[in-house]
């Protein structure tokens, strides 16, 4: 006769086969302090081997750093719940382990018997970081990676840092293009909330319908389709939330929002009870706070409520001294994703770049530069013909012994061209290019669309040639 097999077995074979496949490491001491329980993923993220933690005291094994005490024995001799505590220590061969641990004491007949500690790697997390592979925390980037040396950018940063050392509000206050969420990110990057989410949602991207469920999600049931989902403000709990355009909220949505500031609890859509929150509140706005007030975009208890540090980011015109400094990270940026060498902007565009009033800010000096680097061959620098038209017309303005292109075209000859030059292959091939490109604008009497269509190149590739070979119209 077969005998059933003991159900009690069945549970610990299940139990086994849990801990060994959880993606999380599992460390649990008896009251002695001896490891009864050492999983897989721990020994991944410690670096040891079953045999060299198991059954064995913890203080033998590992080394704990400037005096820290560790978590689990804190758990197992003072009773003491730890959530996500960073914690640094050596391994019984030297190497520095880093984690972020959940620790609690295990109790029987309300005595401590134990201790179990849930580990994450942190060492994974900071990989993530580098790697730009943020998973639910989004964000990569830090003070030291803010690019600025004038005054105002620096006494900006400095307050944002000293924002960063606690959890009130903050708001953020800039032109489009600024870099509000640079700072955002740099904010929650150095605060005690790093390894914790950094959820951003653009307020102006989404309808007020559908927003409202995304902020404090929804309860199956509460309409036609709702599932029961979490909203932003549960998904960043323990971590920051950056709510981008706040102005661009209805003056309804931003009553809801200041509530659950206030309260610190949020209720899903559809349902009856609220959820205790920890989020910090990072708000954007690209307009005076002030006249958005005036202008019922920013209802002025909530505008209280999020400026509890308010951070003004300066225009790109009122840093001067920062524009040709990031033109020089932006060119480097693309050198790296074109594969091109340019080194530098030449006088008249660095001119130009210092008196523009950049309405877009960094973003539009990005994107001038890209679009520069677009149209850089073998060059080294870049200069007003790599710029767009409208940009060109106006370095031109500024600098009167700049060609300025036309429609009807013909070629202008210098006096010191190299009679030799037809010995070189670059230049005969520069040469045969132009010709060509003459020879299809003529073709096509100076439309440049048709002409642009013919050589399979855009109007825009095609412009960038007709300045360089200096094709110009006589009139």
């Amino acid at each position: 006769m077969k005998k059933d097999k003991d159900p009690n077995l069945v549970v610990d074979e299940l139990l086994q086969l849990i801990l060994e496949e959880i993606d999380i490491g599992i460390h649990v001491v008896n009251h002695e302090g001896k490891t009864i329980v050492y999983n897989r993923k721990m020994m991944e993220i410690e670096m040891m081997n079953e045999e060299d933690v198991l059954h064995k005291n913890l203080l033998d094994v590992f080394t704990f750093q400037n005096n820290q005490s560790s978590t689990l024995l804190e758990a197992l001799q003072k009773g003491k719940i730890r959530k996500n505590i960073k914690q640094s220590y050596f391994n019984n061969r030297g190497k520095e382990v880093t984690t972020i641990n959940d620790t609690y004491p295990i109790m029987k007949d309300n005595k401590i018997v134990g201790a179990i500690e849930m580990v994450r790697d942190v060492t994974e997390l900071k990989q993530s970081v580098q790697d730009g592979i943020m998973q639910n925390r989004n964000t990569r980037y830090t003070f030291e990676q803010l690019i600025g040396e004038s005054p105002s950018f620096k006494l900006i940063i400095d307050d944002a840092k000293r924002s960063a050392r606690t959890s009130s509000s903050v708001l953020l206050i800039g032109e489009t293009g600024t870099g509000k969420e640079l700072f955002a990110q740099s904010i929650h990057n150095a605060s005690h909330r790093s390894t914790k989410p950094f959820i951003s949602q653009n307020c102006a991207a989404l309808p007020e319908t559908l927003i409202e469920s995304i902020l404090f999600g929804t309860k199956k049931g509460a309409f036609t389709g709702a599932i029961d989902k979490p909203g932003l403000f549960e998904e960043a709990n323990g971590g920051t939330l950056l709510l981008d355009e706040i102005n661009s909220l209805s003056p309804n949505l931003q009553a809801k929002l200041l509530r659950v500031l206030q309260d610190r609890k949020v209720r899903r859509i559809g349902d009856m009870t609220e959820k205790e929150l920890d989020v910090r509140i990072i708000a954007t706005i690209n307009e005076d706070p002030i006249e958005a007030i005036a202008n019922n975009h920013l209802r002025k208890d909530l505008y209280y409520r999020l400026s509890v540090v308010s951070l003004f980011l300066p225009p790109l015109r009122e840093r001067k001294e920062d524009i040709l400094l990031l033109a020089n990270f932006f060119i480097q940026k693309y050198n790296r994703l074109f594969g091109h060498t340019v080194t530098k902007l030449d006088d008249h565009v660095a001119q130009f770049f210092l008196q523009h009033n950049w309405p877009g800010n960094i973003r539009e000096l990005e994107h001038m530069i890209e679009g520069a680097m677009n149209l850089v061959e073998d060059e080294t620098t870049i200069t007003s013909f790599h710029l767009p038209t409208r940009f060109f017309n106006e370095v031109s303005s500024m600098n009167n012994n700049l060609t300025k292109p036309m429609d009807t075209l013909q070629v202008k000859k210098t006096n010191n061209e190299n009679k030799d030059n037809h010995f070189n292959l670059k230049s005969t091939l520069l040469d045969k290019e132009k010709q060509h490109i003459l020879t299809v604008l003529s073709e096509q009497n100076g439309n440049i669309t048709k002409a642009a269509k013919i050589l399979g190149i855009s109007r825009q590739n095609l412009q960038y040639r007709i300045r360089k070979f200096n094709i110009i119209n006589e009139k």
